[in-house]
């Protein structure tokens, strides 16, 4: 790659600033790859002309440790990082991290410069196999393990798992009676991650409070969000924050999401008789109660069966209305549609899509929708992918809701539902609605409007 100077540095990083220029025409223009130039506006950024005056130091170990501590602390991109600190490059980071990753603290010193000392290092030679000293280093050995292992067990009695930390506060207790080198090895830590910890050990926690909002959301919502799902409360808290971050938190907390994977296995079905698949799998709505989707599903509590008939809306993902019932017959998905249509103005008619149950198929059905003006669509036969988002709902209910919560009887399992599918609708917050729960999503998008 050719060399820059100075002012050709400036020049280019005024062009994409100043100039508005496309980085791709003008990375082709001066022949350089657009993460380099990317890296000279992030720099220049930050430190202006200074940015690219050069610079010969020989950065010391504790230097290089404070730039990757506060990388990992805060959660910037190498690239970010180089910039913050005025790097050379971002590969020089890129280096110092890959090498504490592999080597250790140690590996980060400075290497002297030109030829390696011809001179044979004498050291300290290892005791005969067999004799005297071999069995009483044996004996220490053993007996420094015995103590390590029986303070690791000590602490594993009182939480169920060991961290790091725990880890160094063993080994800290044990440093007057060992070599610390010997029980970093036992302990498997590296020496740079034990002298992090202990150095950090009296200084004030910066996260308390963020620390106190991860625990209170994942308590209010009951296990059911992971870490991507509370930083976007965290966001919408005002409390910006990168989701590395609160993973490594909830990780530190011992905070799990308890709900489980949702997996589909169908095969592909024949086109129903009674409705085509209209929808075919466009689930996205541009307005409320323009496509809507129902199904029914079913529950088995004390010895018996519930069945659970909703309506959702493509749109938002709301539930508009539900109906729960000992029996699955029609009247539950009439008295629905009867719910439904009072949500309604006389302009709107929702499209409505359901698989191929013979709710769906009755004369009776299909007659109150045609009176009403609304379209019917249906899944091909034996295909829950036609009505992936009903069925991924009943998934969640199942998982955030009957798998991770204990009812007294049948009315108190319907009256906690109840107050689910409210919380659901109003407090649940989705990735795909922008961190919105689907009410407030709706309210969102009608003031846009």
């Amino acid at each position: 790659m050719a060399k820059f100077t100075i002012e050709e540095k400036i020049k280019a990083v005024k062009r994409y600033l100043i100039d508005c220029e496309s980085l791709l025409e003008i990375t082709k223009q001066i022949g350089v790859h657009k993460s380099i130039l990317q890296y000279w506006v992030r720099k220049y950024q930050y430190h202006g002309k200074n940015a690219f005056s050069k610079s010969y130091t020989n950065y010391p170990v504790q230097y290089k440790l404070d730039v990757l501590h506060y990388m990992s602390e805060h959660g910037t991109s190498i690239l970010e990082t180089a910039a913050l600190f005025n790097l050379p490059s971002d590969t020089t980071l890129w280096n110092w991290q890959r090498i504490m990753e592999t080597q250790g603290e140690d590996a980060l010193k400075s290497k002297k410069k030109g030829r390696p000392s011809m001179k044979k290092k004498i050291g300290k030679q290892a005791p005969a196999k067999g004799s005297m000293e071999a069995l009483q280093a044996e004996i220490e050995h053993l007996r420094m393990e015995n103590e390590y292992f029986k303070k690791v067990e000590c602490l594993s009695s009182k939480q169920r798992t060991i961290t790091k930390q725990d880890k160094a506060q063993v080994v800290f207790d044990l440093r007057h009676k060992y070599p610390v080198k010997a029980l970093l090895k036992i302990a498997g830590i590296p020496r740079s991650t034990y002298y992090y910890l202990v150095k950090h050990w009296n200084l004030p926690d910066r996260d308390v409070h963020l620390k106190k909002m991860i625990q209170t959301i994942y308590k209010e919502h009951h296990g059911r969000y992971g870490y991507r799902r509370i930083r976007d409360e965290l966001v919408n808290q005002g409390q910006i924050v990168n989701h590395k971050k609160v993973q490594r938190i909830m990780k530190a907390l011992g905070l799990k999401c308890m709900v489980r994977m949702k997996k589909y296995r169908s095969y592909k079905g024949l086109v129903g008789k009674v409705a085509p698949n209209i929808l075919a799998r466009h689930f996205q709505a541009d307005n409320p109660n323009e496509k809507w989707v129902t199904d029914m599903t079913e529950f088995k509590l004390f010895g018996q069966k519930l069945y659970l008939s909703p309506i959702l809306d493509l749109f938002n993902g709301e539930i508009i209305t539900y109906t729960i019932g000992s029996r699955p017959v029609y009247s539950l998905v009439s008295t629905m549609l009867h719910q439904a249509f009072t949500r309604l103005n006389d302009e709107e008619k929702p499209m409505i899509h359901s698989d191929q149950g013979w709710h769906y198929q009755m004369k009776q059905y299909r007659h109150v929708l045609k009176k009403r003006g609304m379209t019917q669509s249906m899944s091909r036969k034996g295909n829950c992918y036609d009505n992936a988002v009903i069925e991924n709902f009943f998934g969640i209910l199942k998982s955030e809701f009957l798998y991770l919560k204990e009812f007294e009887s049948i009315e108190h399992f319907k009256q906690e539902l109840e107050q689910y599918i409210d919380y659901y609708n109003q407090k649940r917050i989705k990735t795909k609605l922008k961190g919105m729960s689907p009410i407030q999503y709706r309210t969102h998008a009608s003031k846009a409007s």
